[in-house]
């Protein structure tokens, strides 16, 4: 299936970064948060990709145009480096479209405007480029595949540390706890859908707000509970944990390294009809 990546918000939340380059180019490691989520989806089979392209998506462009498979792979240097051989490619197999779809546009605007790049395509994969998951993808769609509903997201626990307040009159707190050890969950993204959204989808319309509402209305939006890790890098503090986990060789999302715990096998990653 194809896979249609937001990346054109301004990230104004991780403005040390979103003032020169756009939020899925903030790196972990050496490498874009794009980039790893790419290939996580690229693990799994799903190797064409749709940026939907808005605040500085010129960096993005350029990034992939001057690609350095050598960051990211081994290889061997010989004739005083006028000759590289790499031992494995990361994106040789990879097709990508690069979509401008606007400045300002919200998230059902950008998807709107890369309705004809999915033509012919029954079912196809999105996501926001923030946020990272080691999701048995393979489990997940073959959920969806065994429903009706035309959308579907991945339903996920917050790790941000918040604490829900309840009170009652005059302000009178009656309760307060970590959201953490709650049971809210949150939508943590990794859509699909099927073709049919486009019907939901009115102009100008934000997508988890109205378009959801006509799915829920006529019984056609299921998630997915998932258990295991996901986080967004919304924050300096997110960033720092991205790193964190990276510095110490711990990225649970980075399910195409060998001795991954998330297999692309069924029942993998730690999620829940």
């Amino acid at each position: 299936m194809k896979v249609v990546l937001f990346c054109g918000g301004f990230g104004t939340r991780l403005r040390e970064y979103s003032e020169t380059i756009p939020k899925p180019m903030v790196p972990i490691g050496f490498r874009p948060i794009l980039w790893h989520l790419m290939k996580y989806y690229a693990h799994f089979g799903h190797r064409q990709f749709i940026l939907c392209l808005g605040y500085r998506g010129d960096v993005i462009k350029e990034y992939f145009l001057k690609y350095d498979e050598c960051l990211s792979n081994d290889f061997v240097l010989t004739r005083g480096g006028r000759e590289v051989r790499l031992y494995r490619r990361d994106i040789e197999d990879w097709e990508i479209t690069f979509a401008d779809t606007g400045l300002q546009a919200n998230i059902g605007q950008r998807l709107k405007a890369v309705e004809r790049y999915l033509d012919g395509e029954e079912m196809f994969l999105a996501n926001y480029s923030d946020n990272l998951s080691d999701l048995n993808l393979v489990s997940y769609v073959e959920h969806f595949g065994r429903h009706d509903a035309i959308g579907g997201f991945v339903s996920v626990r917050p790790h941000q540390t918040f604490h829900m307040v309840s009170f009652g009159d005059g302000n009178l707190v009656t309760d307060i706890q970590d959201m953490r050890k709650s049971e809210v969950w949150i939508n943590g993204g990794f859509f699909i859908f099927r073709r049919q959204i486009f019907d939901f989808l009115q102009t100008g319309d934000e997508l988890v707000e109205k378009p959801f509402q006509r799915l829920i209305g006529k019984q056609a939006l299921i998630t997915y509970r998932h258990h295991g890790f996901w986080a967004c890098m919304d924050t300096l503090k997110d960033k720092q944990m991205f790193d964190d986990l990276a510095a110490k060789g711990q990225m649970p999302w980075a399910v195409w390294q060998p001795g991954s715990a998330a297999i692309s096998g069924p029942g993998a990653g730690g999620a829940e009809d």
